[in-house]
């Protein structure tokens, strides 16, 4: 079952299916920190990272979705002036998500609407080192049950004579197929999906001890967006999106401790506008450094969702949703996740440097989701919270 429609309001619950909605070249750039303005330069040594996940989510009296993920990520330098880089994971999925709002389908007992799939992706990344500047190349190929995506990123890297900026800008192109003619409440059969993003970007060291970055991100994606898993969901065939992130980094000599901010704004043709506010403490401890962060976002709805129908004791009707389904013509959803609401994600990362070449790690994340969560009032009526955790554990060595 795809969870490539899932969109940013859900991205942040748990990185093991984060990797299969983004477009490489220009994903990283739109979730990492900013990195010191220096000059290019090729790694002087390789690097395999190991890393296993698991991800669960929930509804009140309902375990939703379980999966787990084993990753694998390695980097070979070449000649002093070139690196490659190579990655794949394996997602194991299983579980089932609401047909309409937050309501269970039959899966939630076992029902043909139950999910269960495995998605198998990799990316290949090839970059040539400059004296101040880097052009990268990328591919990645993403299968499962009933979605296959193949994409390719472009990425430029230049700083100044000082070392102290770096512009970066970035394409990404992904072209999709969606097959489930296996199970579904709508069949999608041979549809296809494309997507193309603009990236331009700043990172700018102010003082010693501070380093900004500012990113603008475009989209322009076409074909099919609906979610052939959910009842009432009919989605426009166009979606063009931008993103504004903004990051701070400020080390505190007094604490040796660094406090990393960011801000991003989404907003796209479907009517989502998003704000998310994020703030990392990184705390040194000897071989040890502690991460420890909290996130804030909030999101206002499509234009095209629907609130759920109740009766007169509060509970779901599901007859009057679908009259009023029926009743709306053109473009409609109950996907909870086009719905207004907020979330908070806190998060807890502590690795420990064995030797100066190896590096072991755990993270922990979880995630809370609620209408009541929504900035500046309450959002979407009638859904009910939603909870995740991630979990992962790593393994780094340089050689």
């Amino acid at each position: 079952m795809s969870t490539h429609n899932t969109p940013p309001s859900q991205q942040s619950a748990g990185g093991v299916l984060l990797a299969s909605l983004l477009l490489p070249g220009l994903a990283t750039l739109a979730v990492m920190g900013p990195t010191p303005a220096a000059a290019e330069s090729a790694p002087e040594k390789s690097t395999i990272a190991v890393k296993y996940g698991s991800y669960s989510d929930s509804q009140p009296g309902w375990e939703r979705v379980k999966a787990t993920a084993p990753q694998i990520y390695v980097q070979v330098p070449i000649a002093g002036e070139w690196s490659i880089e190579a990655s794949g994971v394996v997602d194991n999925v299983s579980g089932a998500t609401p047909y309409a709002h937050t309501q269970k389908s039959g899966a939630s007992s076992g029902g043909k609407m139950g999910m269960s799939d495995e998605r198998k992706a990799g990316d290949v990344k090839i970059t040539r080192y400059m004296a101040r500047s880097a052009i990268s190349a990328s591919v990645a190929y993403s299968k499962e049950n009933d979605y296959t995506s193949t994409a390719l990123g472009l990425e430029a890297r230049w700083s100044s004579d000082n070392n102290n900026r770096t512009w970066t800008l970035g394409f990404g192109a992904a072209s999709d197929s969606i097959d489930n003619t296996a199970s579904g409440i709508n069949t999608a059969i041979n549809e296809h999906k494309n997507t193309q993003e603009f990236m331009g970007g700043i990172t700018q060291v102010l003082t010693p001890t501070d380093i900004v970055q500012l990113n603008f991100t475009r989209g322009v994606g076409s074909g099919y967006f609906n979610d052939p898993y959910k009842s009432y969901d009919l989605r426009p065939s166009q979606r063009d999106t931008w993103i504004a992130l903004a990051r701070w980094n400020h080390y505190l000599e007094p604490f040796d401790a660094s406090l990393r901010t960011s801000y991003r704004h989404y907003s796209d043709t479907f009517g989502v506008q998003s704000h998310t506010v994020g703030l990392d403490w990184v705390q040194p401890v000897g071989k040890v450094a502690i991460t420890s962060g909290v996130r804030y976002y909030s999101q206002q709805a499509a234009n095209f969702y629907f609130d759920p129908v109740l009766n007169a004791q509060g509970q779901y009707d599901g007859f009057g949703a679908l009259m009023r389904a029926a009743s709306l013509k053109d473009y409609k959803s109950a996907d909870q996740r086009l719905a207004a609401f907020g979330a908070v994600t806190l998060s807890m990362k502590i690795a420990y440097t064995v030797t100066p070449d190896t590096v072991v790690d755990f993270k922990i994340e979880t995630y809370r989701q609620s209408a009541d969560l929504y900035l500046g009032g309450t959002g979407s009526p009638g859904l009910a919270p939603f909870n995740a955790q991630f979990v992962q554990i790593g393994l780094t060595r340089r050689f």
